[in-house]
């Protein structure tokens, strides 16, 4: 049983930097979660092809998103990284998404030591536009064949954003924490 929330802080987020835990490796179209209460990924469910993530996607440690779980992640890299893999990460921005009428924010980041990028890449400009299209393209129509709420991209953020949402993030965890909890 992995606690996630025990062994890793949400990292030096004031700086740019935050742990991330990968729950879903780019090109899977498997829907797999960590199951805090057991330390357990689960399959959640297996959906279309069409519908592969085109980033690897996870959570930083130590937040709670105003869905009730971890805070997203999407980590940008050339290669699919497996799950359960921790990463420091550089923050890059923000994608502002709500998942029926929840805010399901996801912070954009890259391993924060990418030589094979050159550490080049530190804000959402320098994943092009053509990126961003893709994503958001995924994160409106990736629920389509689902019956059940809609999702929406309502933009993106920068970096300065989305270290504010990973303060609040980190601060809702904090207050939701009793005394002997992890």
């Amino acid at each position: 049983m992995t606690d996630f929330n025990s062994l890793y802080s949400c990292g030096d987020y004031q700086h740019g930097l935050v742990t991330g835990v990968i729950d879903i490796p780019m090109g899977s179209s498997h829907k797999i979660e960590w199951d805090r209460t057991t330390g357990a990924f689960r399959l959640d469910r297996v959906d279309p092809m069409i519908f592969a993530k085109p980033v690897n996607y996870g959570f930083i440690p130590q937040t709670l998103d105003e869905d009730g779980d971890e805070l997203d992640i999407l980590c940008v890299t050339r290669e699919p990284l497996p799950t359960g893999l921790v990463i420091s990460g550089r923050i890059l921005g923000l994608l502002d998404f709500r998942d029926g009428d929840d805010p399901d924010y996801k912070i954009v980041i890259v391993p924060a030591d990418d030589r094979d990028a050159g550490d080049r890449i530190r804000s959402l400009e320098d994943l092009g536009t053509r990126w961003q299209e893709q994503i958001r393209h995924h994160f409106d129509h990736y629920k389509d064949l689902h019956q059940g709420s809609p999702t929406q991209v309502l933009g993106w953020g920068s970096i300065q954003d989305a270290i504010t949402i990973v303060d609040a993030c980190s601060k809702r965890w904090q207050e939701h924490q009793t005394p002997g909890s992890g």
